[in-house]
């Protein structure tokens, strides 16, 4: 009795366990204090570049962001200083708002199916596995596809073929975070609608998706962020415009790829611009990161 605060022994099948035993103590301790260095390590191989891109970029860009007239005015020609990029913002803006149409559509009618209409299906395990290898689907082969498909049936590069390429890029995440958001929905609420005589249709209309449009929401809004920033497929569908475009059936210019081309150009003036130009695109990647971050912290119900 008198070890009895000391050492506590249990026994499985006539052996003793002694708990106090310390001999191994040292060794988790160190393990331990290991694992969590090496974790802040990592995770600051993660932060410092991206503050270290983030400070870049102002510190070249900033500057030119002082004079209104680069989001109003027309790119100049080489080697001349005065002009801007609004052509670029505009046509960024109408190549996402046609990607955001097509692929949300597309994408929550095939999550709706997913998760409340065919689990266990053939075709959801196809259409699965489809997103899983179109997540992983290099950028520029999105826009092959599109220029097959869109380019080359109208003759020419438009608007219009930028935002199917984009939405070939927004779709998976579209399909995968409206599917998991669907998922998160307490089934005791699909039970109690059935329970008051609704369909299986009007459940998931009235009762599931807008339980969940806070999530779904937040899914797409991190597609278009993840669209924004790509040039590659752009340049086989949208291609440049170095005009006003209001027509989704003509070329038009976009940031990342006034970014590319005028980072490539030997003037100064030209690669300053491209850099306001990449501070700008960055800043908005930055605020449909910030938005999704406010809809992902809202409760489901």
């Amino acid at each position: 009795m008198g070890n009895s605060s000391n050492q506590t022994s249990l026994g499985y099948g006539g052996d003793n366990f002694d708990i106090s035993d310390k001999t191994m103590a040292p060794h988790r301790r160190i393990t331990g204090q290991v694992l969590t260095i090496l974790t802040m390590v990592f995770a600051a191989s993660v932060v410092v570049p991206l503050i270290w891109v983030l400070v870049s970029v102002f510190q070249k860009g900033v500057g030119s962001l002082v004079f209104p007239d680069i989001f109003t005015e027309l790119p100049p020609p080489p080697g001349l200083s005065d002009g801007g990029f609004g052509h670029a913002i505009i046509g960024t803006l109408m190549t996402l708002g046609v990607g955001t149409a097509i692929s949300v559509p597309f994408g929550v009618i095939a999550a709706i199916y997913l998760a409340e209409f065919g689990r266990g299906t053939k075709l959801a395990y196809l259409v699965k596995f489809s997103c899983n290898v179109l997540t992983g689907v290099p950028a520029i082969l999105c826009g092959l596809f599109a220029y097959s498909i869109v380019v080359q049936p109208l003759g020419s590069f438009s608007a219009f073929s930028g935002g199917v390429a984009l939405a070939v890029l927004m779709l998976p995440i579209i399909i995968r975070s409206t599917e998991e958001a669907l998922l998160l929905v307490p089934n005791e609420l699909r039970l109690a609608a059935t329970g008051l005589g609704a369909t299986r249709f009007e459940t998931v209309i009235q009762i599931v998706l807008p339980a969940a449009l806070t999530s779904i929401v937040t899914g797409v809004v991190l597609s278009v962020a993840r669209a924004s920033g790509e040039a590659a497929p752009l340049l086989f569908t949208s291609f440049n415009n170095n005009f006003w475009a209001a027509n989704v059936w003509e070329p038009v210019s976009t940031l990342p790829v006034l970014i590319y081309f005028f980072s490539i150009i030997p003037y100064k003036a030209s690669q300053s611009l491209a850099w306001a130009a990449a501070l700008v695109l960055l800043s908005i990647v930055l605020l449909f990161s910030i938005v999704s971050r406010y809809f992902s912290r809202k409760r489901i119900v």
